[in-house]
């Protein structure tokens, strides 16, 4: 296998209440390699949710190193975080955080603008990743006209829209029905199809079934890291 896409060593991460430490994570290493599908699980306060945003390059360790791309992140400031971010990673969010006076075009467009794209070039893009997830015929409508599941899929394109190597899912399905959550594992199944990373957060098992591999937190610490053989095909409900 090649070089990691994602290689973490000994990452730790604390807050603090006044004098008081709390470490969330405590030492993990992880290698993540091109192209793998990945789905972190773990119970409430295990660390997942820290553990992706240093993934994401939303935060940064306590200590530790995170190697991107053959880049070390881990002592980035945070206009080059945020630059490596825009361009490397593409971000989906159980709440779609879909600005709601936009339609879902010029949402999906967004991540462009901070790249420096023309907006007929931001248009066109746009146009390709919303026929991508479907959604060709809902472009020109704003959030409060689109279902739950069409939102989600507003904001699996705009997190393609930048071409990234890497796609971070939090909770994807989290707020939709089971019909909807197929199909959104589907769209991202096709996603990983088509050649990129896909590190998914889930607590839901049947979810976290569709990917390649299973990592376990607990206690901020890997409790388990398995192949999943027989990843689950989707047969969306009728």
């Amino acid at each position: 296998m090649d070089a990691s896409i994602l290689h973490l060593e000994e990452i730790r991460k604390s807050y603090y209440l006044g004098r008081q430490e709390l470490p969330v994570l405590k030492g993990i290493s992880l290698d993540i390699f091109s192209n793998e599908y990945v789905a972190m699980m773990g119970p409430s306060g295990s660390g997942k949710s820290t553990l992706m945003n240093i993934l994401g390059c939303l935060d940064s360790p306590t200590s530790g190193k995170y190697i991107l791309n053959g880049r070390d992140v881990s002592r980035m400031p945070d206009d080059e975080l945020a630059g490596v971010r825009n361009k490397e990673i593409g971000f989906v969010f159980q709440q779609f955080n879909l600005l709601p006076r936009l339609t879902a075009a010029e949402n999906v467009a967004l991540p462009l603008i901070y790249s420096g794209i023309s907006k007929k070039d931001r248009t066109e893009r746009a146009a390709i990743v919303l026929e991508k997830v479907k959604l060709t015929d809902r472009m020109h409508h704003k959030p409060n006209e689109l279902s739950g599941g069409q939102c989600q899929r507003v904001a699996i394109a705009r997190a393609l829209v930048n071409n990234p190597a890497i796609i971070l899912a939090d909770e994807p399905t989290g707020n939709l029905d089971s019909k909807t959550s197929y199909e959104i594992m589907d769209i991202l199944g096709k996603i990983h199809a088509d050649g990129n990373t896909i590190i998914l957060v889930t607590h839901e098992e049947d979810i976290s079934k569709y990917a390649l591999r299973v990592v376990r937190l607990r206690d901020g610490m890997v409790e388990s890291d398995v192949k999943n053989d027989h990843p689950t095909r989707i047969t969306i409900p009728v």
